[in-house]
């Protein structure tokens, strides 16, 4: 696979391909970074944005992780000293899922982002930015967006002049970043930085094929026990036969066959031995034929998340 369909593989949209493309072929080391809250429990929508900074480091790019501390205080998720301690948890499974420390810088949002210069570059961004803007910004992504605070409407000023502050190339995120993503695009723009390229990534269904929601338990945790994961694997939505809104075919195809270039689906040789996959695409075609049963697919998925969450859980 050349660079870019690695780096593009599993994306909602890339903002803009052609900027994307120049980077790749630039002599420069093109940089990269995801900004994360720490305030909870890391699951695998935080994951699938942690498999593609594995992709772009892959392909070359210095990567930046941001501990987002003072971007959760804002929005209510605990005091500094509670989201700082989280922050130092969620740097050790970070690591854990593939991303060398060596090869990785990893930066505590509080370290720059009180600073005169930022500040400042804050409060010129405010000036440019209108009340809706702001609010628009912050609707997918902030709790109490019914009556938010004025801190919330901070928020993605701030996540806006990350990019610029921490001179990396490309924002990573989910599509419910995409806004915010916007909004640096052109808000850093106007105050003479460069317009980042945005990757934005899908965001994934809870395992029952609804919204994920950590109050509905519908997700897999990085901490996890093996008999937990297998427990909610198996209890998982999988028709057989359809493949849209498969939650377990979506841990083979964002999570699994990144890190595993084959596949074994483990079977009796009564029901008609192992089956050996070399792509997603061949898995999904067979499910979809039906010559995979779901309770196949999900024994593997349980075996392969396992073995992919396992050095997280080293870490309790």
């Amino acid at each position: 696979m050349d660079k870019l369909a690695v780096i593009t593989r599993n994306t909602e949209e890339i903002v803009t391909k052609e900027e994307l493309e120049a980077l790749i072929s630039s002599d420069k080391q093109p940089g990269a970074y995801v900004g994360y809250e720490p305030s909870g429990k890391i699951h695998m929508g935080h994951v699938l944005t942690v498999n593609k900074l594995l992709d772009l480091q892959h392909c070359g790019f210095k990567i930046t992780v941001l501990l987002a501390d003072v971007h959760a205080y804002l929005n209510e998720k605990g005091t500094m000293e509670e989201v700082q301690k989280i922050a130092d948890y969620n740097k050790r499974c970070f690591i854990a899922l593939g991303l060398d420390e060596k090869d990785t810088i990893f930066v505590l949002g509080s370290s720059y982002q009180l600073d005169p210069k930022y500040m400042l570059d804050v409060l010129k961004l405010a000036r440019s930015t209108t009340l809706n803007r702001a609010r628009r910004s912050m609707d997918e992504v902030s709790r109490n967006s019914e009556d938010p605070k004025v801190s919330q409407m901070i928020y993605p000023l701030m996540q806006a002049l990350d990019i610029a502050h921490l001179g990396v190339d490309v924002a990573v995120g989910g599509i419910d970043q995409r806004k915010i993503h916007m909004l640096a695009r052109e808000g850093l723009a106007e105050l003479g930085y460069k317009a980042p390229v945005c990757i934005h990534t899908p965001i994934l269904l809870g395992l029952d094929g609804k919204k994920m929601s950590s109050s509905k338990g519908n997700y897999i945790s990085v901490d996890d026990t093996p008999e937990e994961l297998k427990k909610k694997i198996k209890g998982a939505f999988c028709v057989e036969g359809e493949v849209k809104d498969n939650p377990v075919l979506a841990l083979f195809k964002y999570h699994i066959t990144p890190r595993y270039p084959r596949i074994v689906i483990k079977r009796p040789e009564k029901y008609g031995g192992n089956l050996n996959y070399g792509s997603y695409e061949a898995l999904e075609a067979d499910f979809a034929a039906k010559a995979l049963h779901p309770m196949d697919l999900k024994t593997a998925a349980s075996e392969y998340m396992n073995e992919i969450l396992e050095p997280v859980r080293k870490l309790m």
